[in-house]
């Protein structure tokens, strides 16, 4: 068993060695390229300007850093006290000090007006076509369309890259960490306002090819604005450090042309309408179980593992206490989360109910426990059901 296991190991770092030596070379799509020493190609005006803003002043600073340390070190050298040179002694210039503050108060306005320029752009989100809210999880991000067409739509944006992949067990693809499962879709050469607000704690909004990074911060709100020049799918990360999962929560805009926005639009809200949960319905088992599977799969599996054997400072939820014991205790851990577990509110009474009902029947968890969205939905008003049940919240 001891000689399986090493192998096991053996192989799971040869495949993880592998790949990083396959895909090493490859460039991301809509991410950073190898071997990348500029920033990101710009796809918006802003991110021009920012690009522009970073080479002029990077080669103003070379330029003043040169010439001052060309003149001292050309002076050292030239006037040392080997070649016979003596100190000489003069008291203030007038003319060297009225040319030194001219001359950087100069440079100092050059670097500023384009700089605060800039800066008064990225802040204006005046006439936006569209709003979108993007409200950030520990750890993913939940995005509502508030504005414009596509108004209404809603939807949870989470890491999609296997399992496998993260722990070296599979290829790792060349999109690796930097994918989820529901993307952020834009029209080309409209004009989008981002709402950014936080559930737990500091996150940051951010994709470079926008020139867009702002912080998202509980209780209070705040916006910026991008209007992508092409066509592609572009790619960033939370770039506030936020916990744990903290690399595991990326970014990805999908920006289409207008035909294809509104397909796109058109296809979301039929799905929306279509998965619509009643809380109020009565529902089986099966049913639940079958939804909590998914729902565990895309928001808990991450932490607590596929298996349930959790990882960590995550428990097991494989014959948990939490699990196994009285609804109020478990409803109260998935609405308002405790030390490392976030809170799930974000979820709808179904989604919950799912979630709870599959894990106080999987693995070695067969309770027959079923727990109606009615509970959840009493729960989130402080009326939490006493003990558990084979059909909590009828």
């Amino acid at each position: 068993m001891k000689c399986f296991n090493k192998l096991a190991f053996v192989g799971s770092v040869f495949v993880a060695l592998i790949s990083d030596m396959v895909f090493a070379t490859q460039d991301m799509p809509g991410g950073p390229a190898v071997r990348q020493l500029n920033l990101m190609a710009p796809v918006t005006k802003v991110a021009q300007d920012i690009h522009w803003l970073h080479w002029m002043m990077l080669i103003l600073c070379l330029v003043i850093f040169v010439g001052v340390f060309g003149v001292m070190f050309y002076s050292v050298f030239k006037h040392r006290k080997s070649r016979g040179h003596k100190a000489a002694h003069f008291h203030e210039s007038t003319t060297v000090e009225i040319i030194w503050t001219i001359v950087p108060f100069i440079l100092v306005i050059g670097m500023a007006l384009p700089a605060t320029k800039t800066v008064v752009a990225m802040k204006d989100t005046t006439n936006s076509d569209i709003t979108i809210k993007a409200t950030g999880y520990q750890w993913k991000w939940g995005y509502d369309y508030l504005k414009g067409e596509g108004e209404g739509i809603a939807f949870v944006s989470t890491l999609s890259t296997p399992r496998e992949q993260i722990n070296g067990l599979a290829p790792r693809s060349n999109t690796y960490l930097m994918e989820v499962d529901n993307e952020v879709v834009v029209p080309v050469d409209k004009k989008i306002r981002i709402v950014t607000t936080a559930d737990d704690v500091i996150h940051s909004w951010t994709i470079p090819a926008f020139g867009v990074k702002q912080d998202a911060i509980p209780g209070f709100v705040r916006d910026t604005w991008f209007r992508a020049e092409q066509i592609g799918t572009f790619r960033g990360q939370c770039s506030e450090l936020c916990g744990k999962e903290h690399a595991f929560m990326p970014i990805v805009v999908r920006v289409v042309s207008a035909q294809d926005y509104t397909h796109w639009v058109a296809d979301k809200q039929k799905e929306m309408a279509a998965r619509a949960d009643d809380p109020s319905k009565i529902y089986t088992l099966e049913e639940l179980v079958t939804r909590g599977a998914k729902i565990y799969a895309a928001n808990c599996a991450v932490c607590h593992q596929p298996t349930g054997v959790g990882a960590g400072v995550f428990p097991a939820l494989d014959g948990s206490k939490i699990v196994l014991g009285p609804d109020q205790a478990q409803m109260e851990r998935l609405l308002n989360g405790k030390n490392a577990m976030p809170s799930w509110k974000q979820l709808s009474d179904v989604e919950l109910a799912s979630v709870m009902t599959f894990t106080r029947n999987s693995w070695s968890n067969k309770t027959g426990e079923l727990i109606q969205p009615t509970a959840f939905t009493a729960a989130r008003a402080g009326n939490y059901p006493q003990g558990g049940g084979k059909a909590s919240g009828l």
